[in-house]
């Protein structure tokens, strides 16, 4: 496949540790965070069973429908609330946040305060 870029190579080597402890359940399932330069993807997964609970992105008509966000971490504080929202529907209250080897600044600090706001527990 050639060489990678050194920082998508950190990036995984980073989603590999966090993968080993981080795991979701029934009862506290998996709030996955997938950021590329443009969008932002959420989704809530229970890892036992295999199925996604609920999942909310910056690409879906609820989020089009908005006005313009002045930037992308305003939009991804909106997608946190979007998913929260989803979620607390459902009954679930408590989630595991899974930053997927990104960083914990920005785009995705925004988001879980979203989901916080929204009312999820982490």
């Amino acid at each position: 496949m050639g060489t990678q870029n050194p920082r998508i190579q950190a990036r995984l080597k980073r989603k590999k540790r966090i993968k080993k402890k981080i795991s979701g359940t029934p009862q506290r399932p998996r709030l996955c965070v997938f950021r590329s330069s443009k969008h932002i993807y959420a989704q809530v997964i229970d890892d036992l069973s295999g199925r996604t609970l609920a999942a909310a992105s910056s690409i879906e008509p609820a989020f089009r429908k908005q006005a313009d966000f002045e930037n992308k971490i305003a939009a991804a504080a909106f997608v946190g609330q979007l998913v929260g929202k989803r979620l607390l529907d459902q009954g679930v209250q408590q989630v595991v946040f899974d930053r997927n080897g990104f960083l914990y600044h920005g785009r995705v600090k925004a988001l879980s305060n979203g989901a916080r706001e929204a009312g999820l527990i982490f």
